[in-house]
């Protein structure tokens, strides 16, 4: 209630984003779910952190997409959103004995990291840090030991920086655009331009967990072929996430101006 009523910037974020996943303007009870769930997913963590995995009851579909990779040695790239709770990932990989990572900025690393030495101090959480020199040495050394890295691609691919929007589709935009390749500018896109792995797309919503394939760019034999397979995962990205807003609205945590860049482009500029 407190985050409701106090937070007036994600408050009109989330009306924003809300009328575009819902089909309607949203009522203030809209609005208070949403908050509510980001809510309730971030007290969830407390106890998957602890790794208290028996007070949840998942189910999970598309496990293959985990296991044929790894079962093989090869690591995987699995890429989530601000959607759910990512953590379920980590079960997921705990329960199936996989070497989970979670990629994320270093302050961010940092944080978690701290949070968790003090409410689950005997659990493991691996992190790579990016915006380190070796963040992508660090990222390729754990794939080629067939490790899991976990990463959450909805807001620095799609929505850091104006140059970077340009080049991207977003959910729910207006103005589905192609979807050059080129240099990434983020460093999160950077890490499927610079490996080699297989990819999966992992979200949850509530008790379910769907993973599905996203993209194998260990077939790449050249650069050109590279851009296009990412080109085609990002699509692909940012259609099932569409997909899954529509399907669980409140579940999409994004309390940000996320599409001012697209409807900046739609007006005639001076």
């Amino acid at each position: 209630m407190y985050f409701f009523f106090a937070s007036r910037g994600p408050r009109r974020n989330s009306r924003r984003y809300l009328e575009r996943a819902l089909g309607r303007p949203p009522t203030w009870r809209d609005g208070y779910r949403h908050v509510h769930s980001f809510c309730a997913t971030v007290l969830d963590r407390v106890y998957l952190l602890r790794e208290q995995f028996d007070e949840f009851a998942f189910e999970a579909s598309g496990v293959e997409a985990i296991l044929e990779p790894t079962g093989r040695g090869e690591g995987l790239l699995a890429c989530g959103a601000h959607f759910g709770s990512f953590e379920a990932l980590r079960m997921v990989g705990v329960d199936k004995g996989l070497k989970v990572a979670m990629i994320m900025y270093e302050d961010n690393a940092r944080l978690i990291n701290d949070t968790l030495a003090a409410i689950a101090p005997n659990a493991e959480l691996h992190t790579i840090p990016l915006g380190r020199v070796d963040a992508m040495l660090a990222l390729r050394r754990w794939l080629e030991d067939g490790g899991l890295g976990g990463m959450l691609a909805d807001r620095t691919c799609l929505a850091t920086t104006r140059s970077v929007r340009r080049r991207w589709s977003c959910p729910f935009s207006a103005r589905r655009r192609a979807l050059p390749t080129g240099r990434f500018a983020s460093p999160r896109c950077c890490a499927a331009r610079s490996c080699s792995w297989p990819a999966c797309i992992a979200a949850a919503i509530a008790t379910s967990l769907r993973f599905s394939e996203l993209a194998d760019f260990s077939i790449a034999t050249s650069a050109g072929e590279r851009d296009a397979l990412i080109a085609a995962a990002l699509a692909r990205y940012v259609e099932t996430l569409e997909a899954l807003c529509r399907e669980a609205p409140y579940n999409w945590f994004n309390f940000f101006d996320f599409w001012d860049e697209d409807e900046a482009d739609a007006q005639p500029r001076a």
